[in-house]
């Protein structure tokens, strides 16, 4: 019998695969499909301080290998995510939960991760700091190592639990956003959050999104992925969270080999709902054609 469990900074999760934020909802929505407490845990929407409508529609584009998203963090507000979403989804969901947390100023991330952190019902905050579809904020954060350090260190004075930044593939230098990340003495990383993209509708001459750009995932993007969780594991002694373009079990072992010690399943969520649960139930029989016993013994194995 092979064994799947892995830790995050003391947190114990079933296996590593974990719905992304943005693509899994709140997470309850899902189980009339299937039984999610199979995941090993799940990242609930992006969360802001006031509640957010988003961005104008039309904000999904396809592209060949992927699609283009502009949602731009349509959420209720980190009120009501602790007093209502989180509540309901733990009525049904016994496993860890991160709470993923957006901000517009240093106030605002400061604010909503200290909400988050007082929750019972949240194990691990994550930081997102590389949002590419919101103006004024989100990406302008994680493309600048000092910027990256400040929120770092301001949201970890306020949580006593871990803190897991999520990084902008956006950058030259991804070396230097995780670096400035350990000093500012987060717990984790997750990597990578969407590349910036864009698609132009040839008939009307005019870009198909609203917002003009918006940020690409599907199976396009994983070698990029894979890349930089590569080098960000070579630079940095903190867990990964890995993530762009997972579809698979096989994906899983290639981004954990990379150095991720859990992966998230994003746009793959939105094609199809049991992507997570199919990548967990075929998780073991791959494990065993490929001799691996216990999926923590692969964790930056190719390195």
């Amino acid at each position: 019998m092979v064994k799947t469990a892995v830790t995050l900074s003391g947190v114990q999760l079933e296996n590593p695969v974990i719905p992304a934020s943005g693509t899994f909802g709140f997470g309850y929505e899902f189980a009339q499909w299937y039984d999610i407490n199979c995941l090993g845990a799940i990242s609930v929407k992006g969360t802001t301080r006031e509640p957010r409508f988003g961005n104008p529609a039309p904000r999904i584009a396809e592209t060949a290998g992927g699609m283009l998203n502009a949602v731009g963090l349509q959420n209720p507000g980190i009120d009501k995510v602790v007093e209502e979403e989180l509540p309901r989804l733990r009525e049904i969901y016994h496993k860890p939960i991160l709470a993923n947390i957006s901000g517009f100023s240093m106030d605002e991330f400061v604010e909503c991760c200290a909400k988050a952190d007082a929750s019972p019902l949240t194990d691990i905050i994550e930081v997102n700091v590389s949002c590419p579809n919101v103006h004024h904020g989100g990406m302008s954060f994680g493309t600048d190592p000092n910027m990256v350090f400040n929120v770092t260190r301001s949201v970890k004075e306020v949580c006593k639990k871990p803190v897991y930044v999520k990084l902008s593939p956006n950058v030259t230098d991804i070396v230097s956003i995780a670096k400035a990340c350990e000093e500012g003495g987060a717990d984790g990383l997750s990597l990578i959050n969407t590349l910036m993209g864009m698609r132009l509708d040839i008939k009307k001459r005019k870009p198909i999104l609203a917002n003009l750009t918006g940020g690409l995932s599907g199976p396009a993007v994983f070698p990029v992925a894979v890349r930089m969780i590569w080098q960000v594991y070579e630079a940095v002694k903190l867990p990964i969270i890995g993530m762009g373009g997972v579809q698979t079990a096989e994906d899983v072992i290639e981004m954990m080999l990379a150095g991720a010690t859990a992966v998230q399943v994003g746009a793959a969520n939105l094609v199809n709902p049991y992507a997570c649960k199919e990548i967990i139930d075929t998780l073991p029989a791959v494990m065993e054609q490929l001799g691996i016993h216990d999926i923590t013994e692969i964790i930056g194995g190719a390195h």
